[in-house]
């Protein structure tokens, strides 16, 4: 009887063991699945960095709808004097669409105008800004395209500073998480694109500006930094978040969600997702990288995440790029080339000739000098020559 004991007692510790195991796979494995999404478009990318999280039809061209906002401001703070007072047209005061009821004559510093234009959306601020920066919205729309093409979107072309629906006014998810990538260094817009309350005095209307965005106000989510949402019917729901939680900090780009409740809910997933399976790594200064002609030599700290399960390593390419890859070869991301010294490295033969140089004054006359200091010497010798001849003739 004991023995069966014994027997039966070992049986239940190995299903015990068996069923754990299985069970931190199972969980290990779903921490290693793509989150699902109902939007049309999404990407998902770390801000430092770029690397991308996910993706779901990246490059598909969209309609932004008010995301195009985020292009509006960035380049008006870049490009205006955020102290100019702007008086607004009756353009801007009858545009359709989200306002901020500008009066037609009213004057309004433009900081002001891109505060209404990110928090509350309004298409007037729009308007207003872009007649006030280059005269005319065709004229803005002109500028902002060359401006948007400096900075690496490759396929986006607006066509107003606002987002009401055009054909010719579209973008990708992919474009837009640069664009936000871009915008977040700038302190001015970071503030901007975070703020959730904010006392608006208008000529004709005097409230409280509050963002759009509900997971910074009615739903709130841990570590939301920042935000910006659009709807027209073509574009359908449109979404930007930025988001940070220790020293992860992500962008999610959401297009073309059938409703509100689905592309706030497809963005949580892909925050969730962010957050539940990756973590910081980086690349110290200093690092030094050989191949047989160059030296490479990290000249600042290079942060960027990988997975849980993810480990990485770092590989020169041919073409003379600082790869970094997982364990299974798979590119992670590039070193950015600008952070890398590079210098030549010289072969046994070109460090001894350097060193003889060094040692002999007469290796450092270059190639004109010496011929000119042989030739001479010649000519003295043939002189010399010819004089001891005309000499031994007059004996």
């Amino acid at each position: 009887m004991d023995g069966f004991k014994k027997i039966t007692f070992m049986f239940l510790i190995m299903t015990l063991f068996i069923n754990i195991f299985l069970n931190n796979k199972a969980a290990a494995t779903e921490l290693d699945v793509a989150p699902e999404i109902t939007s049309e478009s999404a990407i998902l990318i770390e801000e430092g960095s770029g690397r991308v999280l996910y993706e779901k039809n990246p490059d598909q061209i969209m309609y932004p709808a008010s995301l195009t906002k985020v292009a509006t401001a960035i380049y008006a703070i870049e490009n205006g004097n955020l102290d100019d007072i702007v008086t607004v047209s009756e353009n801007a005061r009858s545009v359709d669409g989200t306002r901020v009821y500008l009066e037609a004559g009213e004057q309004v510093p433009l900081k002001k105008l891109i505060q209404g234009l990110l928090i509350n959306s309004g298409n007037d601020a729009g308007v207003a800004i872009a007649e006030h920066l280059h005269g005319s919205v065709e004229a803005f729309a002109t500028h902002l395209n060359g401006y948007l093409k400096e900075i690496g979107l490759e396929n986006t072309n607006f066509v107003n500073p606002h987002g009401l629906f055009d054909p010719e006014h579209k973008t990708t998810a992919r474009d837009l998480a640069l664009l936000t990538q871009y915008a977040m260094q700038n302190d001015i817009f970071r503030e901007i694109f975070g703020t959730v309350e904010l006392k608006w005095d208008g000529e004709t209307w005097d409230t409280t500006l509050i963002t759009h965005h509900k997971l910074l106000k009615e739903q709130p989510y841990e570590g939301v930094t920042g935000g910006k949402n659009g709807y027209v019917q073509q574009s359908q729901q449109t979404l930007i978040t930025t988001a940070k939680r220790g020293d992860l900090s992500v962008i999610a780009v959401v297009l073309k969600g059938p409703t509100q409740k689905v592309i706030y809910k497809d963005t949580r997933t892909l925050l969730d997702y962010a957050f539940a399976n990756f973590h910081m790594v980086s690349i110290p200064k200093g690092n030094e990288y050989k191949t047989k002609e160059r030296s490479y030599v990290t000249k600042d700290i290079f942060a960027f995440p990988i997975a849980q399960n993810e480990e990485f390593k770092e590989k020169i390419t041919s073409d003379g790029l600082l790869k970094i890859v997982n364990q299974n070869e798979e590119e992670i991301l590039l070193y950015p080339p600008s952070g890398l010294e590079i210098t030549e490295i010289k072969t046994e033969k070109e460090v001894k000739a350097a060193a003889v140089e060094e040692k002999d004054p007469l290796v450092n006359l270059n190639g004109f000098t010496l011929v000119s200091a042989i030739t001479i010497l010649g000519i003295i010798l043939f002189l010399r020559f010819r004089m001891s001849r005309i000499r031994a003739r007059r004996f």
